[in-house]
C-alpha cells in the first residue's frame, strides 16, 4: 500500500524522497526492519494472549532431558512469523505482481492447514492432529495451484542466455520480445547449468514441449510437500527450526535478487527472470519475521511455533526456490531439513524391515529425527542447535558458489 501511495506522491507532487520506494533494495531492508520490530513487540502481546487461552503444548514422554519442563509453554506461535511477514509485505510489496500474490496465498493456505493442526491437538485434545492424509492433500492442492500458475501464467517468464540477450538488445531486438515461457530449471555445479523439464518428453516426437506440464507440476507438488515435511521435522527443539530456516530463506533471498536483476544475471550468466526480484521485499520481511520470532523461541523458548509455522515455513521455502528455478538446489540449501527428513525415512524403513526379517525391530538412530539422536546421547540442546546452524551457515556458502564454481 505505501509503495503504491509514494508512486502516486513521486509522479503527481514530485514529492522529493517518494522515488525512493521504486527501489526494492530500500523496500527490502524497510521490510526487514519492520517484520523485526512486529515480532518483537507484538510477539510478547500475543505469546501473552494464548499463555492466558491455555494455548500450551502437550509434551509426549520421550524420555528427553529437560522435556517435561516444556509443558504448557504456548504454541501457535507461527502465527508471530505470518503476521510480522505479511503487515510488511502488503505495506511495502507490489502486489499486483504474480510471485508475492503466489507467496501470500502459500503463506495463508499452509498457515491455515498448520493451525487446523494444532487447534486439533490443543482443543481437541487429540496429540495426532490433522490426520496426516488432509495433511498431504493441503500440501498436493497448494502444489497443484502453484504449479499451474506458473505453467500457464503470461507473467511467469525467463531469459536463459542473458549474454546472448544483451548483444540482440544492443542491435535493438526489444527486451520483452526474449522472454519466453519455460519450464526450464537451474542444475547446479554443471557448466551448462540448465535443464528443462520438457525434455524428458522428448521420446515422445514433434510437440512434446506442450505436455511439459506433466512433469513439471508433480515436480513442484513433490517439492512443496518434501520441504514443508521437512520444515515440520526439523521443529522439535528451541531455536532450531526457526534458525535453520532464516539461514536457507537469506540464501534464496541473495538467488533471488540476482536472478531478478538483469545486470546481475547478466555478470554471472545466470537464467533471468523478470519480476521475481519483487520477491526480495517478501524474503526480506519473512527472515527479519523469523529473526524476530527467535527472539522468544531461543532456548529457553517461551513460545514454539507449532506447525502453524512449520509448514508455512515450508511451503514458502519451496515456492520461493521454485520460482526462480532453484527448486534442485534445495537438498544443499535446506541440507538440514533433508537429513532430519532422511533420518526418519531410514529409521521407520530399517525397523519395519528388521522386524519383518528378525522378528525384532532395530534402529539406526537411538531416535529420529535426527536433532533427538543427539539428544538422546547427551548433547544439551542448545549445543544442537548452534551446530546444526553452523552446518546451515556451510551449506548457505556452498549454494552460493555455484553461482559461479561450475
Amino acid at each position: 500500500m505505501l509503495y503504491y501511495i509514494f508512486q502516486y506522491l513521486d509522479k503527481a507532487f514530485d514529492v522529493p524522497g517518494a522515488g525512493v520506494f521504486q527501489y526494492i533494495t530500500f523496500r527490502s531492508a524497510l521490510a526487514f526492519i519492520l517484520s523485526i520490530l512486529i515480532a518483537t513487540i507484538y510477539g510478547k502481546k500475543i505469546i501473552n494472549y494464548l499463555r492466558n487461552q491455555q494455548v500450551g503444548e502437550t509434551v509426549r514422554e520421550l524420555g528427553l532431558e529437560g522435556q517435561t519442563a516444556k509443558a504448557g509453554t504456548p504454541t501457535m506461535g507461527g502465527i508471530i512469523i505470518i503476521l510480522a511477514t505479511l503487515i510488511p509485505v502488503l505495506l511495502l510489496a507490489k502486489l499486483n505482481n504474480i510471485y508475492i500474490i503466489l507467496l501470500i496465498m502459500t503463506t495463508l493456505w499452509m498457515g491455515t492447514i498448520g493451525f487446523i493442526d494444532d487447534y486439533i491437538k490443543i482443543f481437541k485434545k487429540d496429540k495426532q492432529g490433522l490426520k496426516g492424509i488432509f495433511k498431504v492433500i493441503g500440501q498436493v492442492g497448494l502444489g497443484l495451484i502453484v504449479g499451474t500458475v506458473l505453467y500457464l501464467s503470461p507473467d511467469v517468464t525467463v531469459r536463459k542466455d542473458t549474454v546472448a540477450s544483451r548483444i540482440k538488445i544492443e542491435n535493438n531486438i526489444k527486451p520483452a520480445d526474449l522472454e519466453e515461457k519455460s519450464t526450464a530449471t537451474t542444475i547446479p555445479f554443471m557448466k551448462n547449468n540448465e535443464f528443462d523439464y520438457a525434455e524428458v518428453l522428448s521420446f515422445m516426437g514433434d510437440g512434446y514441449e506442450n505436455y511439459a506440464w506433466l512433469i513439471f507440476i508433480p515436480m513442484v507438488i513433490i517439492v512443496i510437500t518434501a520441504v514443508s515435511n521437512g520444515a515440520n521435522l526439523t521443529d522439535g527443539i528451541d531455536g532450531l527450526a526457526a534458525g535453520t530456516s532464516a539461514i536457507s530463506v537469506l540464501t534464496l533471498g541473495l538467488f533471488t535478487f540476482v536472478s531478478g536483476n538483469i545486470i546481475f544475471s547478466d555478470y554471472l550468466n545466470i537464467m533471468y527472470i523478470p519480476n521475481s526480484g519483487e520477491m526480495t521485499v517478501y524474503i526480506a520481511a519473512f527472515v527479519g519475521a523469523l529473526v524476530g520470532f527467535l527472539w522468544y523461541n531461543a532456548y529457553p523458548a517461551s513460545v514454539f511455533m507449532g506447525d502453524t509455522g512449520s509448514l508455512t515455513i515450508g511451503g514458502i521455502i519451496a515456492v520461493i526456490a521454485i520460482a526462480i528455478r532453484k527448486e534442485l538446489m534445495i537438498p544443499v540449501v535446506c541440507g538440514i531439513f533433508l537429513a532430519e527428513n532422511l533420518s526418519v525415512i531410514l529409521q521407520v524403513s530399517y525397523f519395519k524391515y528388521t522386524k519383518k526379517k528378525f522378528g525384532e525391530g532395530r534402529r539406526i538412530f537411538l531416535m529420529s529425527p535426527l536433532h533427538h539422536h543427539y539428544q538422546k546421547k547427551g548433547y544439551h540442546e542448545s549445543r544442537i542447535v548452534t551446530r546444526f546452524w553452523i552446518v546451515g551457515i556451510l551449506l548457505a556458502i556452498f549454494s552460493l558458489v555455484s553461482l559461479k564454481l561450475r
